[in-house]
């Protein structure tokens, strides 16, 4: 984490205290959050983040802003007192009231945002397995939600079992995602991904993969498919926000296939995208 952090309006140092015992979303996980790339100053995708944000809230009785252009703002401030303009962007709205053990707050929320360093994935992953992850049918499958502890714990057992990350399987054994990626499967002249029913989180990157990111000759759906599907695929990648497209080399100690030009393409055509967005943006240094 870099050193200043926005707390609602106000820039502060890290350090500084600025979360109570009594508030809410600190005891319980009661709010939403989202990872945004920041690149030469600007807020990747912004407004599907915000969009994402505002979905999950209403879903969840989290309390938001109003105002996206408001807290862009906030945030390219926090950008700027970080001299963050290539990181990473976590924005995090936290509920105050409510349940049983919370204390009065005069703000419904509090906003809480920081950036760090972007991060070095490597080249490939390597993806261990859990059954029974997600639950597609739950109300509240694919909410975002400040209440990760589940995905930290099988994160970090994945490091402990020697891999990178886990592809979580749905209730009917069907593949859902990974603790904090989505994933693409290529079978022929088609990428597939898992439908949203399998409990998955609607990624941006994915997002932009199904509807806005050229994939030719390629085409990419949605489609349910088990576990055995990715031993026999053509490739394997995962995408996020923090690690655009990054192809598997094993899945449960078992390899799998890779068409290493498809993977450079893709990746070349979303390091296009990306550029294409910035350059009709504003950046923060600039504002």
């Amino acid at each position: 984490m870099h050193r200043f952090l926005l707390h609602n309006d106000t820039i502060r140092d890290a350090s500084e205290p600025c979360l109570s015992p009594g508030q809410v979303a600190l005891m319980t996980g009661w709010g939403v959050f989202s990872t945004m790339r920041v690149s030469r100053g600007v807020l990747f995708e912004y407004p599907r983040h915000f969009a994402r944000m505002q979905r999950d809230a209403r879903l969840t009785h989290v309390p938001m802003p109003e105002d996206p252009a408001k807290l862009e703002d906030a945030l390219l401030r926090l950008l700027d007192a970080n001299q963050a303009f290539d990181a990473t962007l976590r924005v995090n709205i936290l509920r105050n009231n409510g349940g049983v053990f919370s204390t009065a707050h005069d703000r419904p929320y509090d906003i809480v945002a920081f950036t760090s360093s972007l991060m070095n994935w490597g080249e490939s992953v390597r993806l261990g397995v859990v059954e029974q992850a997600r639950h597609g049918a739950n109300v509240f499958a694919g909410t975002k939600v400040t209440s990760w502890g589940f995905n930290l714990t099988w994160h970090e057992q994945a490091h402990l079992d020697g891999f990178d990350e886990v592809v979580l399987l749905d209730e009917t054994g069907g593949v859902s995602e990974c603790t904090s990626a989505n994933i693409f499967a290529v079978f022929g002249n088609d990428i597939v991904t898992p439908p949203l029913s399998s409990g998955c989180l609607p990624g941006i990157t994915r997002e932009l993969l199904l509807r806005d990111i050229s994939c030719a000759p390629f085409a990419v759906t949605e489609r349910a498919f088990p576990l055995k599907d990715l031993y026999s695929a053509d490739s394997v990648f995962i995408t996020s926000t923090t690690r655009d497209v990054l192809p598997v080399w094993e899945v449960d100690s078992k390899p799998v296939r890779q068409k290493p030009e498809l993977i450079a393409a893709l990746q070349q055509n979303f390091r296009e995208y990306l550029a294409g967005y910035v350059a009709k943006h504003t950046p923060a240094l600039s504002r």
